[in-house]
C-alpha cells in the first residue's frame, strides 16, 4: 500500500494493505511478501497454501490511538511430509493475541508501575495484563537459564 506505513510498522516480509480509522482505533490490514513457508516438521519450503484465517494482533499504540493488526494466519500443505502446519510470525509469539513488541511494552510499564495502573492505561482487563506479564517474565527467566 503504502512505503511509508510499511517502514514505521517495521515488520520483516509484511507490507500493509489499508489503513483504517475505526471509532476505537486504527486497523492494519496486513499482507505476507513472501510466497512460501517452511515447515516445521521437515524444514522444507511449502508453496501451497490450504488456507488462510486472519487474526486480530494488538500492537503498539500509534499517534495515541489503539493499533490493531489484521494478521494472515496462513496453513500450508507440505507435500514432502505430507502435513498441513500453520506459518509462524517472527514479530508475534504462538496463539499469542499481541506482538512481541507490545508484549515488552506491556512488562516494562508494569514493572515500573503496577497491573491495575497499566490496564487502565491501556485499556486491557487485570487477567490479560497479568497473563502478559507472566509470559515474558516466563521467556526470560528460560533465557537467563540458558546463559
Amino acid at each position: 500500500m503504502d512505503f511509508h506505513l510499511d517502514a514505521l510498522l517495521n515488520l520483516p516480509y509484511i507490507t500493509v494493505e489499508s489503513c483504517i480509522q475505526q471509532e476505537q482505533g486504527v486497523l492494519l490490514k496486513l499482507r505476507c511478501l513472501n510466497e512460501q513457508s517452511d515447515c516445521p516438521h521437515c524444514q522444507h519450503p511449502s508453496y501451497e497454501m490450504h488456507q488462510n484465517r486472519p487474526v486480530l494482533i494488538r500492537d503498539l499504540s500509534v499517534f495515541g490511538q489503539l493499533t490493531q493488526l489484521q494478521v494472515p494466519r496462513r496453513q500450508f500443505y507440505c507435500g514432502n511430509c505430507q502435513r498441513y502446519f500453520t506459518e509462524r510470525l517472527s514479530f508475534v509469539d504462538w496463539e499469542r493475541r499481541y506482538t512481541q513488541r507490545y508484549e515488552e511494552h506491556l512488562y516494562q510499564q508494569v514493572q515500573s508501575s503496577s497491573i491495575e495502573q497499566v490496564s487502565r492505561m491501556e485499556n486491557l482487563s487485570w487477567d490479560q495484563v497479568q497473563g502478559v506479564f507472566m509470559h515474558r517474565f516466563s521467556q526470560e527467566k528460560k533465557q537467563a537459564g540458558r546463559s
